[in-house]
């Protein structure tokens, strides 16, 4: 037994290559992000652009604040032991009726990591479900990497569109989550979602990944926030927490980093789009 996990959800999570759902905050705390979500939303509209999605939690504090929560870090380190860094973050909002879906993919294809090990933190900030376009994930999927083809698909919320084709839909298994649970997944594990159907905002944030400080960028140094133990390895530049919301010198880094990532999702595709 670990600190958060039981050994058998630990189990589980390697072998289907996915745990949900793992409870983080109160249904009520949870809103309360919700609003502070969609007070910054309203007083700084181009930080959440679809071209600024990534890495919200280095200009705001209360995305710092889950990044940083005891109760989702006791969850990951029971996975991936004592030293942990958070690499990205991404915001996945469907407003609704929107057309937008996530095709079949595998993260770690796009993320430029020396090794697939590793969980992204999917954290409900709304209720996420069947009708709303909550995620689903194909069991067992996670063994290797597959080829990803590029779509550039209009309603396709991915960068490139990039999906992993012929995937069996008839066994993948849907993770709904109510407000302040989240969803935990690897980096190869097969996982998509389809539009939101419904009359609210399905609105996710996703801790894109946790990863131990042995894993190195590919791709340069790279940055990362250490948020847990110690870092022994020193391959990342180590970023800062926000200590109020949009600080000017959070959010230059923010903006140079987003174009370091940009450049690595993008590497090699045809074309770039403002995504």
């Amino acid at each position: 037994m670990g600190k958060c996990l039981s050994d058998n959800q630990v189990e589980k999570f390697h072998t289907d290559g996915f745990l949900s759902p793992i409870s983080v905050f109160s249904i009520n705390e949870a809103l309360e992000l919700k609003d502070k979500l969609e007070g910054a939303e309203k007083m700084w509209p181009e930080a959440f652009s679809a071209s600024a999605r990534n890495n919200a939690h280095l200009n705001f504090e209360f995305l710092d604040s889950i990044v940083h929560n005891k109760n989702l870090l006791d969850a990951v380190e029971d996975i991936l032991g004592p030293n942990i860094l958070a690499y990205a973050s991404t915001l996945f909002i469907k407003e609704p009726r929107d057309p937008g879906f996530v095709s079949w993919h595998q993260d770690g294809k796009y993320m430029g990591l020396s090794e697939n090990i590793g969980i992204t933190a999917w954290v409900a900030l709304s209720e996420a479900n069947g009708e709303s376009g909550c995620m689903s994930m194909i069991p067992g999927s996670h063994k290797k990497m597959l080829a990803h083809k590029d779509t550039f698909g209009k309603d396709n919320i991915l960068t490139r569109g990039q999906e992993v084709q012929n995937v069996d839909a008839g066994k993948a298994v849907e993770t709904p989550l109510r407000p302040g649970q989240a969803s935990f997944h690897c980096p190869t594990v097969i996982h998509g979602s389809q539009p939101n159907r419904s009359e609210h905002r399905r609105i996710g944030f996703a801790i894109q990944t946790y990863i131990p400080t042995n894993v190195k960028s590919i791709h340069g140094r790279g940055s990362a926030q250490l948020v847990r133990g110690i870092d022994t390895f020193g391959h990342f530049d180590l970023l800062q927490r926000p200590k109020s919301n949009m600080e000017e010198a959070q959010v230059i880094a923010r903006d140079r980093i987003n174009k370091e990532y940009a450049n690595i999702l993008y590497l090699g595709a045809k074309k770039t789009r403002d995504l």
